[in-house]
């Protein structure tokens, strides 16, 4: 895995996951999936996000094995 791919699974599952929980928790929930939401629209701006900072500092790489970009 490297981190453009696991950015994706992990916003992906945290949207499905607060909607399930907005769903049959509580309405509130939803305030998770704007922030997600949110921080998407933003880095797609300022090419900044918060989690490939943290993924980033937990080693998973920036290419996969066989790109060029190494």
């Amino acid at each position: 895995m490297y981190i453009d791919r696991l950015l994706r699974i992990i916003a992906g599952s945290f949207i499905v996951l607060s909607l399930l929980l907005a769903h049959f928790h509580n309405i509130n929930w939803l305030w998770f999936t704007g922030f997600v939401g949110l921080n998407l629209f933003q880095s797609g701006f300022t090419n900044w996000c918060p989690m490939i900072t943290i993924l980033e500092k937990a080693g998973v790489p920036k290419f996969p094995k066989e790109c060029c970009g190494k």
